[in-house]
């Protein structure tokens, strides 16, 4: 299994870009599985990774970025604390429950929230991807809903077949999926 690229060619970031601006759904290692992402304000391809992975529409999704600065377009501007917080923490495989900005979509949401669910993860490959792509990425496990996560290039390769664009290499070591932690009141939800 190869390592996750550190550099991505510019042709490649090109293509990649194109993709997913055109709705196109990406497959790449997170913490502990393989992740499916689109670009967070594309109504389309939000859509297909709902279908995808046959995921009810009401349930939001995380949104990673390289830094709290590529989170900010969709999140409100937090207060000083939450922001230091926010630093100090990440990057870490803990997503902040976090208030939205009005434009955020409800697919990526979750229906009849006011709250995004958002993470720099400590994964490097995944944060030097949304680095590459000068992007958020949706951040959802690769799997089916209800079923076990991809682990590997293959397992995704075979559920997923030509569906999404792989970014192979190598998760990392957490067993279990980020922390999911209320930013407001700091309730820890997973």
């Amino acid at each position: 299994m190869k390592p996750f690229p550190r550099i991505l060619s510019a042709s490649l970031q090109r293509k990649l870009s194109a993709h997913l601006k055109s709705g196109g759904v990406v497959a790449y290692p997170t913490e502990s599985c393989y992740g499916l992402g689109c670009l967070p304000k594309h109504a389309q391809g939000l859509k297909r990774v709902i279908h995808l992975k046959k995921r009810p529409q009401h349930k939001g999704m995380i949104v990673i970025g390289s830094d709290l600065d590529q989170l900010q377009p969709l999140i409100k501007r937090p207060p000083e604390n939450m922001q230091a917080l926010l630093q100090q923490t990440w990057p870490a495989a803990k997503t902040f429950l976090l208030p939205s900005e009005k434009s955020v979509l409800s697919l990526l949401r979750g229906k009849n929230r006011d709250k995004l669910a958002v993470r720099v993860p400590a994964h490097a490959g995944a944060r030097r991807l949304c680095h590459a792509l000068n992007t958020a990425l949706v951040s959802t496990s690769c799997n089916r809903a209800g079923k076990r996560a991809c682990k590997t290039e293959r397992e995704v390769r075979r559920r997923f077949g030509r569906k999404v664009w792989i970014i192979g290499g190598l998760i990392g070591d957490r067993k279990a999926p980020s922390q999911i932690i209320d930013g407001e009141t700091g309730k820890r939800l997973r």
